[in-house]
């Protein structure tokens, strides 16, 4: 996975970390990854003891990371940033890496759980609210009889006091979870994952966002053929346009925009050496 792919103008490096190789998507490392290796990927790191965080990020993400350094940092610092929207994973084909593909936040949730089930993974849901959380529960139990879910906790709506943190953390601990999987709003699920993982014992936080709502039956998910066409957002747009319009009307354009400017050379997206320090090596900017 260390290898530079041949053809490839982009500086691809094994993240200092140990995950796979990786894109500059303007200053955010996109995992070259696919579903099948990342659900390999979080298993192993599982296995040997590691600690950390997976993003799921899509052109929605990367938009916000360009207006805030802390969030931009906290996605360079997780062990995967999975390509959640086609345009990333078309950014990856073009800097040479023909075997990533979409790891949508829905599908990887479903992955991990139905290769878990045979290690006796232990997962905890951390999300969403009580009456969403039991449906989930109840679903991914159908679906995976052998699965062992050790708890769950939907936390309040506002931000947690320190002392709430702190028993948050204990009870997390106390489940003896493998896998927290943090089911909050972007870019909320990111900074709580980047601000608790030194507190928690368990190996791996995922946050998959509305996954929650999709396995639960309470949201819609799009047709596959329009995951993977590239307009998601029109269907998402469609189902809750007052939500939504203004999120989009800014997203497009502006992903458009400056993956243009990116690819054309007329302007710099650096990975910040601050993310692992002076001596971490950099990526030229990819071809997206």
């Amino acid at each position: 996975m260390g290898k530079q792919p041949a053809g490839s103008s982009q500086t691809s490096v094994l993240h200092p970390k140990g995950s796979p190789e990786w894109t500059n998507v303007l200053g955010v490392r996109v995992s070259a990854v696919n579903l099948k290796s990342a659900t390999g990927i979080i298993q192993k790191a599982i296995e040997d003891g590691r600690k950390e965080y997976v993003c799921v990020r899509d052109a929605h993400g990367i938009v916000r990371c360009q207006d805030d350094p802390e969030l931009r940092s906290i996605h360079n610092r997780a062990f995967l940033v999975t390509p959640d929207g086609m345009p990333l994973v078309w950014a990856l084909k073009r800097a040479g890496h023909v075997e990533s593909d979409r790891v949508y936040g829905p599908d990887l949730m479903l992955s991990v759980f139905d290769a878990g089930s045979s290690r006796s993974l232990r997962h905890f849901l951390y999300g969403a609210t009580a009456e969403t959380l039991e449906q989930l529960r109840a679903r991914l139990i159908a679906k995976f009889p052998q699965a062992r879910i050790v708890g769950s906790y939907a936390p309040p709506f506002r931000k947690l006091s320190t002392r709430e943190e702190t028993e948050i953390a204990d009870r997390l601990n106390r489940s003896g979870a493998d896998i927290i999987w943090v089911g909050l709003s972007s870019p909320k699920q990111e900074l709580w994952m980047a601000r608790m993982r030194d507190r928690l014992e368990a190996s791996m936080l995922i946050g998959v966002g509305a996954a929650f709502d999709f396995h639960a039956g309470l949201k819609r998910q799009a047709p596959r053929i329009i995951q993977r066409s590239g307009f998601e957002w029109a269907f998402r747009l469609l189902c809750e346009p007052r939500r939504l319009w203004r999120r989009y009307a800014r997203v497009v354009p502006t992903f458009i925009s400056l993956t243009a400017f990116q690819r054309l050379g007329l302007r710099k997206f650096p990975i910040e050496d601050a993310a692992f320090g002076s001596s971490a090596p950099k990526a030229a900017a990819a071809k997206v």
